[in-house]
């Protein structure tokens, strides 16, 4: 026991005995990931109208139906190569789990039964009715909307192997330059269409692009973060990587609201949206700039054997009293640099996944990208929706502040729990505002609800635990969880305008059928967080490490459930 109160003495006092203001400008900058991540995956929202109206629409008319038969077989073409290269990064993922020898069997029938479903998906008729063609419509849509989740997935999945070999700091510098290529490209997809497809999937490729900067930034940024800061200040500091999420988000709808003031409906159709995309390239050259600057954190040099760069960055952080003490304690838990993943058991890596598939399947990022459509869906102008958009993007940023104070005080467990059944409860408000068509401030207010139990929870306090948990000799298998929190993000992206605009369900619930699922998501987020997330307040990565080490007398499932300090 005093060894442990020893270690939570030394990580309390660092921060102060070091330097406060090197670290906190060493968050900054890393943050700027988190902004980029924010800003880059909210753009469309402003956009997604005019895109669909200068690439989705034509597919219904029967003036250009061969524009809807490229359309189609380039989108059957691509979701074929999309869906061949997620399900290899899953195959990649369980091979690193279990090993070779009991992986390949599972990839081997997970390629068998895709391989079966693209023969059938490629072969099937091309639509010529107008409901079908609708229905396809729909369908494309939602993919060129998501299409840089689909990006994220890839980047997020590569995160852990970028950030163990290159680095957190030249991983951090890719996203960057990922960043500004997408947003060169999809300014003008036309111009820089090289890859012989039509406009629009060249659109998609470079959003795909970006969308791999923002899955390495997403995992590499908190990881930066919590790397280099003391455990005290651990969670704030973590969490103000999600500030800057949201402050990207907010600041995108600022530049598209400013944007689409500079000219009427059609050139906002025509040219405006392009701006709005182009904008990304200011901060990206910013990040990438600022980046070299910045040291590689203490625990990476640790890991490849390059103690006195280690130390010397210490000394900044956390004084030089501190400084060797906190070097050997890195050094007592890196020293095995290629251990297993399921050295630590299964449940961890558990743990991580349903973190970040919940974090994602209550429905956030249907009200981040899709706010503009739901705000037309309740009768709002163009100029309305982007205007109600900022007020929802001004409530996340309020409310994850919150939770930026209060993550160390209170703890991560009753935030999250809280911010569960506040969303809840919202999410099934406006499912039932839709059903019964009361669409005026009543539903804003259940929507900015929602906003705000999410901005002071599972958008803060999740990033926070999954840059928790993971002991320092496995933090590459972080990259499984924040795949995982990918996928799940594309999923429900390309699921919502299914939902939201088929004509049965419209015709049954008016647009409430998928609010209500998010609803049961939030109670489902509850009861995984109640039973199943240890407590990591106030303790080191170090200490956390001790929570996942298995005890012969009972599984850390079992200590979890009956240990009354988790």
């Amino acid at each position: 026991m005093s060894l442990v109160n020893t270690s939570t003495s030394l990580a309390e006092t660092s921060f102060n005995k070091g330097n406060p203001s090197y670290i906190v400008l060493l968050t900054l900058v890393a943050a700027l990931g988190g902004l980029l991540f924010g800003y880059d995956t909210a753009v469309v929202n402003g956009a997604e109208k005019s895109l669909v109206a200068f690439y989705i629409q034509a597919i219904t008319d029967p003036a250009h139906y061969q524009y809807a038969v490229a359309m189609i077989t380039q989108y059957r073409v691509l979701m074929v190569i999309v869906l061949f290269i997620i399900f290899l990064i899953i195959c990649g993922q369980i091979i690193r789990l279990v090993g070779m020898k009991k992986g390949w069997i599972a990839c081997l029938v997970i390629i068998a039964a895709l391989v079966y479903w693209a023969e059938g998906f490629a072969a099937k008729a091309i639509p010529t009715d107008a409901a079908s063609l609708q229905d396809t419509a729909d369908v494309i849509k939602g993919f060129l909307i998501s299409s840089a989740l689909i990006g994220c997935v890839i980047g997020g999945a590569s995160a852990g192997f970028v950030s163990k070999s290159l680095g957190r700091k030249n991983g951090l510098l890719i996203a960057a330059v990922a960043f500004f290529i997408s947003a060169i490209g999809a300014w003008k997809p036309e111009a820089f269409n090289i890859f012989g497809t039509e406009d629009a999937y060249s659109f998609v490729i470079f959003r795909i692009i970006g969308g791999i900067g923002v899955g390495i930034a997403s995992m590499i940024s908190p990881m930066y973060i919590a790397e280099i800061a003391p455990a005290n200040v651990r969670g704030k500091l973590v969490s103000f990587n999600q500030f800057a999420i949201i402050f990207g988000m907010l600041l995108i709808y600022f530049v598209n609201y400013f944007i689409a003031q500079q000219g009427n409906e059609q050139w906002l159709l025509n040219e405006g949206w392009r701006w709005m995309f182009f904008s990304g390239v200011i901060p990206a050259g910013i990040f990438f700039i600022l980046l070299f600057f910045v040291p590689e954190t203490p625990r990476y040099l640790v890991m490849k054997g390059k103690d006195e760069k280690a130390l010397k960055v210490l000394k900044k952080i956390s004084g030089n009293d501190s400084a060797s003490k906190i070097l050997q304690e890195i050094k007592a838990t890196t020293h095995e640099k290629n251990v297993p993943w399921l050295s630590y058991g299964f449940f961890i890596i558990f743990v991580g996944i349903m973190l970040s598939v919940f974090q994602q399947f209550v429905g956030i990022n249907v009200v981040l990208y899709y706010a503009g459509n739901i705000f037309r869906n309740m009768g709002s102008s163009t100029d309305s929706s982007l205007l109600q958009t900022i007020i929802v993007g001004i409530v996340n940023l309020v409310f994850t502040v919150v939770a930026i104070y209060t993550v160390d005080k209170f703890g991560r467990k009753p935030l999250m729990i809280i911010g569960s059944v506040g969303m809840a409860l919202s999410m099934t408000a406006l499912g039932f505002a839709f059903y019964f068509n009361q669409l005026g401030i009543a539903a804003l207010i259940f929507m900015l609800v929602y906003t705000a139990a999410f901005a002071m929870s599972w958008g803060p306090v999740c990033w926070v635990l999954l840059a928790e948990i993971f002991p320092n000799s496995i933090r590459s298998a972080l990259s499984i969880a924040v795949a995982a929190q990918w996928i799940a993000n594309w999923v429900v992206s390309l699921t919502f305008p299914v939902m939201n605009d088929n004509v049965w369900l419209t015709d049954k619930f008016h647009h409430g059928f998928s609010y209500w699922i998010y609803g049961v998501m939030g109670i489902l987020s509850a009861i995984f967080m109640w039973k199943f997330v240890p407590e990591t307040k106030g303790k080191t990565l170090e200490e956390i490490e001790g929570l996942w080490k298995k005890k012969p007398e009972q599984t850390v499932e079992e200590a979890l459930l009956t240990n009354p300090e988790f």
